[in-house]
């Protein structure tokens, strides 16, 4: 009884304090003591780290500190003073958790690891006045108000996914995109690279797959059911040059790429360069031009898993990660079925039909990352017919996927499309610019519950984490991804960060009007949709 009054009177101080609009963090720390006063950031304050390997973090504040005030702030090594801002190591910690203890005098920051000094780094700039944002400089004075912060995450998995199949974006602005995932204490970026409208990865082996794959005739304006064109041809990819970039960039940020290479349903864009992967081997493919999904789907022979296990071969070299997403969503099965090959090889194997044959594909692919040292993780249709027990399950198609995968004893990540689809409209269409269908306002985002109440305990703790995804067949940049991504991005961070216990919408969306001018400062092109519901 004693602790259920001591975390009560806990949130009552966390809503206190947000009611007057001084500690607008998301996510919503575990444990947050408001105090009186602040702390200023004057000119001579200095840093103090005692382990080299807070040095980074800690160089971070100093330059943030520098743009936003013009105060140079020294970062040396040393033991924690009685001043000043100390960041230091303590074991007891969670691996990425924080403590972060505000008076008017010290900032001491605590963390079991690097990482978790990162995300107390983040709570410390979302205290502090929105300039600290600022990328140009400017003599703003910056404090922050005293307080004591624990913090840990909830989930260890906390992802957004980027199709970049659809519509190509450049590294800098895939550099942005993780930018913003760090600031909300996200740590998985989850790459789809390839789709029948294109490929956008550069394989050396096969060469075709970036100068033919990479580019569509034309795209579709307008909504589907519009069925128009723009008649322009479209494409794009990175080098495997770029890739290495972009993962070291998103690594600094404590940000893991896990890349997708779509099979065997979703390849049309390589069908158009190596046709012989193909049912139909004397068919000219083309890279798909319409959104949807194609019935033009990898054959199972030899030749395409010779294929595919060399090109992910090379993928695997270029994500240090230790998954590899496969998709095994969406695939149908129309040419297997008029295929002479598919309907031998179902009765050579015995199986049952064309869905067990797409389970032998899977088995196929999940054995070979498994003897790489991978680990397989593709959409919950991969479940259809059994994969190996360390291959991870991601739950598209509402939650029964994902429970089902849990019961089975494999890792599962939530990714509900009624509750992170972020290609859906987030208020009434009528208002909102062209999107693929759907409503998901900030609130149903937020209302998402991954503590299942058809799983036990034991078969509960296989659910590691949340991501929503960010389909691109109506969003063609990066400040239109921005908006389709934000606020409703943060509800997820929360979600997946926060306990159960202190879930509040109301509490979190005055939260989120407190953090808005930060988000102005940081240019994002946000929503302001919820404003109104």
């Amino acid at each position: 009884m004693k602790k259920i009054i001591t975390q009560l009177v806990l949130v009552f101080l966390v809503l206190s304090a947000v009611a007057q609009n001084s500690y607008n963090i998301i996510p919503l720390p575990k444990k947050l003591e408001p105090a009186a006063g602040s702390f200023s950031f004057k000119k001579g304050t200095s840093i103090t780290i005692t382990d080299p390997s807070l040095e980074t973090i800690a160089t971070l504040l100093a330059d943030n500190i520098k743009t936003a005030s013009g105060n140079v702030i020294a970062v040396k090594t040393g033991k924690a003073g009685a001043s000043g801002i100390v960041f230091s190591l303590n074991n007891g910690l969670e691996e990425e958790g924080y403590t972060l203890k505000i008076s008017s005098k010290k900032i001491d920051i605590q963390s079991k690891t690097a990482k978790g000094a990162f995300y107390a780094f983040q709570s410390l700039l979302q205290l502090m006045p929105p300039q600290i944002y600022a990328t140009s400089t400017s003599t703003a004075q910056l404090t922050a108000p005293n307080c004591s912060i624990e913090d840990a995450p909830r989930f260890g998995y906390r992802g957004l996914m980027l199709d970049v199949g659809r519509y190509f974006f450049s590294v800098d602005a895939v550099k942005r995109f993780i930018d913003l995932m760090a600031v909300y204490k996200l740590n998985t970026f989850h790459w789809h690279l390839t789709e029948d409208q294109g490929w956008r990865i550069e394989i050396k082996k096969y060469p075709l797959l970036t100068s033919i794959s990479s580019v569509r005739k034309e795209t579709m304006v307008g909504h589907y059911s519009d069925q128009k064109y723009d008649n322009t041809p479209y494409g794009g990819f990175y080098t495997q040059e770029q890739i290495k970039e972009v993962v070291a960039y998103a690594a600094k940020k404590y940000i893991t790429i896990i890349p997708e290479i779509e099979m065997p349903g979703h390849s049309q864009a390589v069908l158009a360069a190596y046709p012989q992967l193909g049912c139909n081997q004397d068919k000219m493919y083309q890279v798909q031009t319409k959104w949807g999904v194609s019935n033009d789907v990898l054959c199972p022979r030899e030749e395409t898993f010779t294929f595919m296990q060399d090109v992910l071969t090379e993928v695997m070299a270029l994500f240090p990660g230790q998954y590899i997403h496969i998709g095994g969503d969406e695939c149908p099965k129309t040419q297997w079925k008029e295929s002479r090959f598919c309907q031998d090889l179902i009765k050579k194997l015995n199986l049952k039909d064309e869905h067990e044959l797409q389970s032998y594909f899977i088995r196929r692919i999940d054995k070979f990352v498994t003897s790489k040292g991978k680990k397989l993780l593709g959409w919950d249709e991969i479940l259809e017919g059994g994969i190996s027990p360390n291959a991870m399950v991601m739950s598209w198609r509402g939650t029964k996927g994902g429970i089902d995968a849990a019961k089975q004893n494999h890792d599962v990540v939530m990714s509900p499309n009624s509750y992170f689809y972020l290609d859906y409209y987030q208020a009434d269409s009528k208002t909102e610019p062209l999107a693929i269908g759907g409503n998901l306002p900030l609130s149903k985002c937020y209302s998402f519950e991954p503590d299942l109440p058809e799983l036990t305990a034991a078969e509960a703790k296989h659910v590691v984490g949340i991501q929503a995804n960010v389909w691109t067949e109506y969003i063609s940049n990066i400040n239109y991804a921005e908006y389709m991504t934000y606020p409703r991005a943060l509800a997820l961070s929360e979600v997946a960060w926060s306990t159960k216990e202190s879930k509040n919408y109301e509490n979190f969306k005055a939260r989120l009007k407190g953090h808005m001018p930060s988000m102005d400062a940081m240019k994002i092109n946000y929503s302001k949709a919820f404003l109104k519901q």
